[in-house]
């Protein structure tokens, strides 16, 4: 296909009513309550800098002495395969997922309808227990905060809840018409996690094929009133900001929409549409509210099968989103996904990752003008269509089309 690669800068307002503020959560990785106030200090404080560019400070002149002359390239080397999962063979695996803040616990989903949790430690690596209960293709999965909880969403019309323990189903939710539901993601507010798995409340965000976003309360099954909002496409990726505040969803028709989320009521609310390429599909949004300690604005990196990867600025509280850059991949057709590396970085410089149709891996420093690609990663045998980080980001895992999962060990400095 021979899609023409255009950037539509319009913004559509699909909503004037003023917005219902929600509870205020906490701010964990947060730099300012509000992305208004941070992008009004970033234009007073730094008026002078290059259009586009990032914001450096003192703060992170100090963090770059401490980290010693260790280089952006020198610390994501990687010292080569330290293991290969092969138990999805065959049938591709489009997501996978380190455990929260764990080294060695990883998770992955596939279209054989089965997921697998997988421990790497202590050696040798091995798969812990295989969750079996889907009747069609798994297309996405979450872990829960505390990790003892995942959901998944499948094409045979279900929303599964796992123990992840013994990998038993603690409870199903089908979809009233069995419609597929293709990518599901916590409410990270709303994720409260006790070892009483069904009695606790948690949210989740899932999709039916029917271009309906829907606010699900997985221990009851029932849907949130007025958590529904319908879309122009099938929605193939959803990201919320840290704070819980904003959702982004990306369909098949080349549209990112910004919502509102509710934190008192589960309510979304329908705020921005950017139309990145039309027909084209948005596989993969990631939301960060730093890059590094030198790139303080909130970011939202993105997949749409234009042969780039893209990285967008956030610039209010609604969810508006600006073009930043923009970095070559081979990326036509195929579910891609990307991540923000999950540390601040000492060093100059802010690193992300992402798949490959050319079966690769791909690293790129977003602050170099020219140049970009930090690391390449080889060795898959197809399109490269998830990558994950463990919290230390030692290990890197990668998962491709024809069902292999790579466990990368990083270089010891």
């Amino acid at each position: 296909m021979a899609a023409v690669w255009q950037q539509v800068l319009a913004v559509d307002d699909f909503e004037e009513d003023p917005r219902a503020q929600g509870a205020r959560g906490h701010r964990r990785s947060v730099s300012r309550g509000s992305y208004q106030l941070q992008a009004q200090m970033n234009r007073a404080v730094y008026d002078e800098r290059p259009p586009g560019s990032l914001v450096p400070t003192s703060v992170a002149e100090a963090s770059r002495a401490m980290a010693g002359d260790t280089t952006l390239s020198e610390n994501y080397a990687f010292a080569g395969m330290h293991h290969i999962f092969d138990q999805h063979v065959d049938s591709a695996v489009p997501r996978l997922q380190f455990a929260n803040d764990d080294k060695h616990l990883l998770a992955c989903c596939s279209l054989d309808g089965t997921l697998s949790i997988m421990t790497l430690s202590p050696p040798p690596a091995s798969v812990k227990v295989t969750l079996k209960g889907h009747g069609g293709p798994v297309t996405d999965f979450a872990w829960s905060l505390s990790n003892d909880i995942i959901v998944s969403t499948s094409l045979d019309g279900t929303l599964r809840i796992w123990n992840t323990e013994d990998g038993r189903c603690i409870r199903e939710v089908r979809d009233p018409e069995s419609s597929e539901l293709l990518c599901c993601t916590f409410q990270p507010m709303n994720n409260n996690l006790t070892v009483k798995y069904i009695t606790v409340h948690f949210t989740k965000i899932n999709l039916r094929c029917k271009h309906h976003l829907q606010v699900v309360n997985i221990s009851t099954g029932k849907k949130v009133k007025g958590g529904s909002s319908k879309l122009t496409g099938r929605v193939l990726s959803l990201s919320f900001d840290a704070p819980g505040r904003i959702l982004w969803a990306g369909d098949d028709r080349g549209s990112i929409f910004s919502f509102l989320f509710d934190m008192a009521t589960g309510k979304l609310t329908k705020a921005k549409r950017l139309v990145v390429n039309e027909g084209s599909s948005i596989c993969s949004i990631s939301a960060r509210s730093w890059i590094s300690r030198e790139a303080r604005d909130p970011s939202l990196l993105v997949n749409a099968c234009v042969n780039k990867l893209l990285l967008y600025r956030v610039v209010d509280n609604e969810g508006t989103l600006q073009l930043k850059r923009s970095f070559p991949i081979q990326h036509g057709s195929q579910l891609v996904h990307s991540i923000f590396c999950p540390l601040m970085s000492f060093r100059q410089g802010a690193c992300v990752v992402t798949g490959s149709e050319d079966a690769c891996v791909y690293f790129f420093d977003v602050e170099r003008n020219t140049k970009a690609i930090v690391n390449k990663l080889q060795g898959h045998g197809g399109p490269v269509l998830d990558v994950s980080f463990n919290c230390d980001e030692s290990l890197l895992a990668s998962a491709d089309s024809t069902g292999m999962v790579i466990i990368w060990r990083r270089e010891q400095k």
